[in-house]
């Protein structure tokens, strides 16, 4: 322990092993203290304003319970401490998460402690600290629990002894059940995952190590936890943690070329598939941007794209394996909108297809596993498949004046198209206002409904082609646009999302994306047979609901004719520009047809309905004459 180690109030920490948690001791910097926590116990100790502590899993599946007190109204007499209904409450969550809203709060609305990483993001605020009256209940009188733990450590402070504490257990599996009751589970947590909080306040804070073995809340083993204290002088990211696979490597939040810039102009950011987005701009809005973009012109960041380069000899085969379009039809300087499916015939994920030369392509999709899966369809074929994203960063300029004022920026030379020249589903190379500028890639594609291009560039060049973009477009009232908005465009333009348009469970038909499926081209592809069936035999259908209410429609809510439930809403918003609520929704295919009167049902689905009707799709520009002018 250094001179700098903050008092602790019960025994010197117990130092973990140097071979406990290496992936940690690579990544942060050495800590003040570290306190092991041992299996069904807990400890107690001060936290200073600043300060940063640690709780990790050591051996992984373990729950901990944390409790923090204003060190300085404790000190008064006075026992302020976390509140996770006050937190719950103002976090408008079951518990807080790194970002915009990251606080745990005191019953006087003061905030103690601010999450700034986690790596599991799967814990409890409902429930109590296990209770001498749980394990007496399950007939183990006597049992070691968390509760009484703390009281030992807490009470010599001055804290009164409770029966039951209400803390934040991280780690702790729950859930609420259909039928309304608190499940619970083994805990998600791995060895090594640990959730990163600053304290706000001065604390005392304690931490348990939960003693339940006799259900799988702690895997039925309880084991140790450790805690590490840090240096109010560091600087930690604020980040969540992603694995491609259950049993990948961890992979923090991290932010995209463009943050240095986006993060002047908002502080209201979500974690998308790894990358910190803007979900609003802060003197704009979401509305203001939505008009914009409308309107307009507006600027938005679409990093969070997973981007794979397939080359070699055997590219277009591969691809033409695992994608349901026909890439022998894709020219050189084109890019294709695509499903890709399971052999089932249920989607996997959605991507364009860009083309860049006879053996050489760029899938852009939504997630990290499609292009784990695309490595492993090339066995057999002559062809890599690298991993892009990282390397290839990239911002939508959406709207009517978009062109223009690309017209403005882009340099092309004499073989590649100009701006004015470049079609819908196409690309081409450019520079950054002159011959020598920054390179760039520029395709006229979007996620919006209105004319638009994308622009995808190196990460080192993303700052200067975001404020080159921002000052030509000034003239042209160009907003920033988030993630919001965007969603608005897409839901009246009638583009599918995944986890809501689609899933494993639907088909591209079923998801309003048939056209993507080239049952004709010569070549099998994986997924076929199976979707030559459901084409045949047809059961549920994506269509557009005109909805005769103002009340808030919402994803998974139900529709029915009378009491029979005959479909549900895959995605609803109230439409500034139609000034109506609309809707895509899957539905029987019996009930699909043009017109057809149904309810929206919520609460339980019964007790209150919204009138609506089946309606075509898109609902804005339903023949893209927008998007192609």
């Amino acid at each position: 322990m250094n001179d700098r180690t903050p008092p602790f109030i019960d025994e010197d920490p117990f130092l973990l092993q140097a071979n406990a948690t290496p992936t940690l001791q690579q990544r942060f910097p050495a800590p003040l203290s570290v306190i092991r926590v041992r299996a069904a116990s807990a400890r107690a100790f001060e936290l200073k304003a600043g300060q940063f502590i640690q709780v990790i899993d050591v051996e992984g599946r373990q729950c901990s319970d944390l409790l923090a007190f204003d060190a300085a109204a404790l000190a008064a007499g006075e026992e302020w401490g976390l509140d996770p209904t006050v937190t719950r409450t103002l976090a408008g969550s079951s518990y807080p998460m790194p970002g915009l809203h990251a606080r745990y709060f005191d019953a006087r609305m003061q905030p103690l402690l601010e999450t700034v990483q986690d790596t599991v993001g799967r814990h409890d605020a409902f429930a109590l600290a296990c209770t001498a009256k749980y394990y007496e209940d399950q007939g183990f009188p006597g049992h070691a629990n968390c509760s009484d733990n703390f009281n030992a450590v807490l009470e010599p402070l001055g804290v009164r002894s409770r029966a039951g504490w209400p803390a934040i257990n991280f780690f702790y599996n729950t859930f609420i059940q259909p039928c309304g009751s608190l499940g619970f589970a083994e805990p998600w947590s791995k060895a090594g995952d640990y959730v990163l909080l600053r304290a706000l306040k001065d604390l005392v804070v304690a931490v348990s190590s939960c003693a339940d073995d006799i259900d799988p809340a702690n895997a039925w083993q309880p084991t140790d936890i450790e805690v590490r204290v840090y240096d109010a002088v560091h600087s930690f990211p604020r980040a969540m943690a992603h694995r491609m696979t259950p049993d990948a490597p961890v992979r923090l939040t991290r932010p995209t070329a463009f943050a240095s810039v986006t993060e002047t102009l908002t502080r209201d950011f979500i974690d998308y598939h790894g990358f910190w987005l803007p979900r609003s701009f802060v003197g704009h809005g979401t509305i203001a941007e939505y008009w914009a973009c409308r309107e307009k012109v507006a600027m938005m960041d679409l990093t969070a794209l997973r981007k794979f380069d397939i080359t070699g000899p055997d590219a277009e085969s591969l691809l033409q394996k695992v994608v349901t379009r026909d890439m022998r039809k894709l020219a050189v300087g084109q890019v294709v909108y695509t499903a890709v499916c399971h052999a089932h015939g249920g989607m996997m994920d959605d991507g364009t297809v860009f083309r860049l030369g006879r053996d050489v392509f760029r899938f852009v999709c939504g997630e990290d596993t499609t292009g784990l899966w695309l490595r492993e369809q090339a066995a057999g074929f002559n062809v890599q498949v690298r991993d892009a994203t990282d390397s290839l960063h990239n911002i939508a300029v959406q709207g009517p004046r978009s062109r223009e004022l690309l017209e403005r920026i882009l340099w092309t030379a004499p073989a590649q198209p100009t701006i004015t020249e470049l079609g819908w589903f196409r690309f081409m190379a450019a520079r950054l206002g002159g011959p020598t500028g920054r390179p760039l890639v520029v395709s006229r594609t979007g996620y919006t409904g209105e004319l638009g291009f994308e622009l995808w560039c190196h990460p080192g060049d993303g700052v200067e082609l975001w404020e080159t973009v921002a000052r030509a477009g000034a003239p042209l009232g160009l907003v920033p646009l988030g993630f919001d908005a965007l969603d608005m465009l897409r839901i009246e333009a009638g583009l599918a999302f995944a986890g809501q348009e689609f899933c494993d469970q639907t088909d591209p038909f079923e998801a309003g994306i048939g056209f993507t499926v080239a049952l004709s081209k010569p070549d099998d592809f994986i997924g076929r047979a199976a979707l030559e069936e459901r084409k045949a035999h047809p059961r549920r259908k994506l269509v557009g609901l005109a909805i005769d209410s103002n009340e808030t429609v919402r994803h998974g809510d139900g529709i029915y004719i009378g009491r029979a439930r005959v479909g549900e809403i895959t995605s609803a918003m109230r439409s500034p520009v139609l000034n109506a609520q609309i809707a895509l929704a899957r539905v029987d295919i019996a009930c699909s047809a043009l017109d057809t009167a149904v309810q929206i049902g919520q609460l339980d689905g019964h007790r209150k309905r919204l009138e609506a009707r089946v309606v075509t799709f898109p609902h804005y520009d339903p023949t893209k004459s927008r998007v192609r002018s």
